[in-house]
């Protein structure tokens, strides 16, 4: 009995941990924006991320947002991870959540790495935040809709095994196309130096309206309750691979702007 009692446990804490991170860009997506960002980081900015993380690489640590869920002494970033509003609004125009969101959590990392009164753990922990936060800001579902929570309470079937349309985005597509981080991120496209600067223009709220709309197409091109299966990848996955790219040139524009 008591094996089988510790077995049950396992099995919860594993279903409990999952659950969890079926609401993020998943492990191997946030690494792929990771190693992006850092084979575009110049030398000065790699140089000083390697030295404030001990060399632990952009990939490794991009999952660390995710990772703090599970301990609630953090609950307060997880609002950080999103920013849903209304279908026909801007950001500028919506109510704002009174616990931050996806912008604001970008804004206060950069602000306590730039401030010299930080401490050297403080501004380890607000980066791999920041590291990760834009890479949500490039999931679709993360720039979603309040009144379906980003596409978390739209039930569809992927495969014909139940799920939601937001982890399709998150996970399952990537999960699909059976690639790691380290080959997915190395056959993506190859953009030339003025193809990646015209990818990295803009301010973080340029890159969120940017977003929405494609968030938007998503959602007319999805039924509730729809089977989604080998078209919907064909459909899809060369944006879900052309949103990764986008997140880790900007984040290297980023981070070469507070390190370089």
């Amino acid at each position: 009995m008591k094996r089988i009692f510790l077995f049950l446990i396992s099995c919860l804490a594993f279903i409990t941990v999952n659950a969890s991170n079926e609401l993020l860009w998943g492990q191997t997506g946030h690494r792929v924006v990771g190693e992006i960002a850092y084979q575009h980081l110049t030398r000065k900015a790699r140089k000083n991320l390697e030295k404030l993380l001990d060399k632990e690489g952009l990939a490794m640590v991009s999952t660390f947002a995710d990772e703090i869920k599970s301990d609630r002494k953090y609950d307060q970033f997880k609002p950080w991870h999103y920013v849903n509003f209304k279908e026909g609004e801007t950001y500028e125009a919506s109510e704002k959540n009174s616990s931050g969101d996806l912008i604001v959590g970008i804004k206060k990392s950069k602000e306590i790495i730039l401030n010299s009164s930080s401490s050297k753990e403080e501004k380890i922990f607000y980066l791999k935040l920041l590291v990760h936060l834009i890479g949500d800001l490039h999931q679709p579902l993360h720039v979603g809709r309040t009144e379906d929570k980003g596409g978390n309470s739209i039930k569809v079937k992927w495969f014909r095994s139940n799920t939601n349309l937001h982890s399709v985005w998150d996970t399952k597509m990537i999960e699909s196309f059976g690639m790691s981080y380290s080959e997915l991120s190395s056959n993506l496209n190859n953009f030339n130096p003025s193809e990646v600067r015209e990818i990295q223009k803009g301010s973080v709220l340029d890159w969120v309206t940017e977003t929405r709309e494609i968030t938007m197409k998503v959602y007319a091109s999805t039924e509730p309750n729809q089977n989604l299966s080998y078209r919907y990848m064909y459909d899809h996955f060369s944006t879900v691979k052309s949103q990764l790219q986008k997140g880790g040139l900007r984040l290297a524009k980023v981070l070469n702007e507070l390190f370089g």
